[in-house]
């Protein structure tokens, strides 16, 4: 079978929680970001409380993220315009401003380590909504992560965490290996989300789980057993368990001191229809109070994910100058083809209300 290699549109779920950014992006300043195709722009109140409003001054539009923060206000850096945190003009030197219309202030709340927001119909934003990230309340789990900004389209990044098999070739000298390409892949879904997942026996760790190997303790020239777990879920994450244990000891069920597992983080936030911000980072039960360890991590997998940079930009470089030629579909993409699919049920069910002619919402809900 074949799908057009282009796209007609890039869409995604707009009543859905996404990150939006890390606390330090905004510990100092206020933070432009375009998140979903909305300009937004990010700061803290006096209190600490996060905001999130639509990045446009009302007075001559110019971005509120080039501004500062007096107490709750966020000033804007062209005439001085004071904004409140519900989107409201509160004062200008000289000037009465109290009766323009609000700018657009959009829900946000702060949980397990990272800002989210709510780009969608507020009304219906609800804390139920946002997933539950257990390694991220525990102190029985490690975690490092980074930012990425990527030039393509968020989906194209979907397909690429939910069909590993790229790692043998764009991932050669780290996690990748030949073992991947020879172990068949088990495409599910499971409740609200869909599962790929493989496994490897009795094969040598690659590079980059040797060293993990020995960061749990273990020899890292051990025989393992390997495995891959990816599971998506709405509206863009995908969360990866991985990891290797020793050969015989059960593979993903063998005890904590016989393995080093970890899951691999992947938050991914449209920008717009070919770029997205890629929240990534590893959580793992083991060596947890290792910093250095946590740091070597953080750099192996940076570099790791840099690598899919490179190809995925290449690829909607490709996508957009050749958008009449079609793609194959091979069994290994149908986590990828899965995911997509319940993407687009979810927008077109979103179209559907929209068009009965649901409330807009735009004013803020309490966090």
């Amino acid at each position: 079978m074949s799908e057009p290699l282009g796209s007609k549109g890039t869409t995604w779920p707009r009543n859905a929680w996404y990150v939006a950014c890390t606390p330090d992006e905004i510990a100092q300043k206020p933070l432009g970001r375009q998140i979903c195709g909305e300009r937004m722009v990010f700061y803290r109140k006096a209190s600490g409380d996060a905001v999130a409003l639509e990045d446009f001054c009302p007075h001559r539009g110019a971005p509120l993220s080039l501004g500062f923060v007096r107490e709750d206000l966020l000033v804007c850096g062209y005439h001085g315009l004071a904004m409140g945190c519900k989107g409201q003009a509160d004062n200008m030197p000289g000037q009465k401003v109290r009766g323009f219309p609000p700018i657009r202030s959009f829900p946000i709340v702060e949980r397990y380590g990272f800002i989210w927001v709510w780009p969608g119909d507020a009304e219906q934003a609800s804390l139920d909504k946002l997933h539950h990230l257990e390694w991220a309340e525990s102190d029985e789990w490690a975690y490092g992560g980074g930012l990425f900004h990527i030039k393509c389209d968020y989906r194209l990044m979907i397909d690429n965490l939910m069909d590993l098999t790229h790692e043998t070739y764009v991932h050669a000298s780290s996690i990748g290996q030949r073992e991947i390409d020879e172990a068949p892949v088990k495409t599910r879904i499971i409740g609200d989300e869909v599962h790929t997942s493989r496994t490897m026996d009795s094969i040598k760790a690659p590079p980059f789980w040797q060293m993990a190997l020995r960061g749990a303790g273990l020899d890292g020239d051990s025989t393992v057993d390997r495995w891959q777990i990816c599971r998506f879920s709405l509206p863009s994450h995908v969360m990866i368990e991985v990891g290797v244990a020793l050969e015989g000891s059960g593979g993903y069920e063998a005890p904590m001191d016989r393995k080093a597992a970890s899951i691999v983080v992947d938050f991914i936030t449209p920008e717009t229809e070919t770029s997205h911000w890629y929240f990534w980072g590893m959580a793992r039960q083991f060596a947890v109070d290792n910093e250095l360890l946590t740091d070597e991590i953080r750099e192996g997998q940076g570099g790791i994910f840099s690598e899919d940079l490179d190809m995925l930009e290449q690829q909607q470089a490709n996508l957009l100058l050749y958008p009449e030629r079609r793609l194959l579909k091979l069994n290994i993409d149908a986590g990828g083809v899965r995911s997509r699919m319940m993407i687009d049920r979810v927008i077109a069910a979103e179209c559907e209300e929209a068009s009965k002619g649901s409330g807009t919402g735009f004013e803020q809900v309490a966090a």
